[in-house]
């Protein structure tokens, strides 16, 4: 295995970070890392990286961070304060956000950031975990063409596709347009198969059906059958547990999307549509439960 020289921070290590750091680190290179939840920073450790005690400890060692964390809030978190990379990460330092956030957060710290000689770029990523693992992930990349170069080594251990949306805070916006459609596609295909299986029909037929006329993708499929499976075999702590954190997510990301519409001053009546059910469309209740 090469050892790259330069010493990468990866902050947030949870379904989709740890499997990234991972890659980091099986890949070669320098990584630090930090997260609260200390299980985590024990398994990076005895997989090779450098457990970080704080983020201030490892801006100060890295040239290349990446920031996958849960929300807005959390970034703030993450950048902001006397411990955080604003104060303790030296000029020309690379700071990648891959939260989804709202596109006008990403230009308000890109601002900051480059008041203090950092740069920050928005690189969201779709795939989920086992595509995190796998290296098979799609990054969204908004940066200078230069900034991305020096980037992309870091990004390709977990990417199969990387995409240059254009400058800082048009990654985001194509993060956020994906994700609106993804979560289009969750509550049409939920709601059709109530209908289907109400009618007699089973769920798999409607895929059949479905899958050669290009209108369902796995995907879609795969979401709404674990989910109806679950919802008629386990209890409901279990299947809160389990789909209300990802229900949860889904609505941060649609109030993301609407905020950088609305700062657009465009409308998106769907999202505003899917919002108000997306959570229970998870959880299968209301409208959307399994008869």
């Amino acid at each position: 295995m090469a050892q790259h020289t330069s010493n990468v921070g990866y902050i947030g290590l949870g379904n989709i970070g740890k499997p990234c750091a991972l890659r980091l680190i099986n890949s070669g290179f320098l990584a630090h890392v930090f997260d609260v939840h200390q299980p985590a920073m024990d398994e990076l450790a005895e997989a090779g990286g450098i457990a970080c005690n704080s983020i201030a400890d490892l801006a100060c060692a890295c040239q290349h961070i990446g920031i996958c964390v849960r929300d807005r809030a959390e970034v703030e978190a993450v950048l902001g304060g006397e411990d955080g990379l604003f104060e303790n990460a030296a000029p020309n330092t690379l700071l990648a956000i891959h939260s989804t956030v709202a596109q006008a957060d990403i230009l308000n710290w890109a601002n900051t950031a480059s008041k203090r000689g950092l740069h920050l770029i928005d690189a969201p990523m779709t795939g989920g975990a086992h595509k995190a693992a796998a290296g098979g992930l799609c990054y969204m990349v908004g940066a200078d063409a230069d900034i991305l170069e020096r980037c992309r080594p870091v990004l390709e251990t977990s990417a199969e596709k990387i995409v240059h949306a254009g400058p800082v805070g048009t990654g985001i916006a194509l993060k956020l347009a994906n994700n609106y459609m993804q979560y289009g596609e969750f509550v049409l295909m939920a709601e059709a198969t109530r209908l289907a299986e109400a009618c007699g029909l089973s769920a798999e037929t409607l895929r059949e059906v479905g899958l050669s006329n290009g209108v369902v993708n796995d995907q879609m499929h795969m979401f709404v059958a674990g989910r109806n499976s679950m919802a008629r075999t386990t209890g409901e702590a279990e299947l809160q547990a389990l789909f209300a954190p990802l229900g949860q997510l889904a609505a941060k990301d649609l109030e993301c999307a609407l905020a950088t519409a609305g700062d657009r001053d465009v409308r998106l009546p769907t999202a505003e549509f899917l919002i108000e059910r997306i959570e229970r469309v998870f959880l299968a209740t209301d409208e959307s439960k399994p008869v």
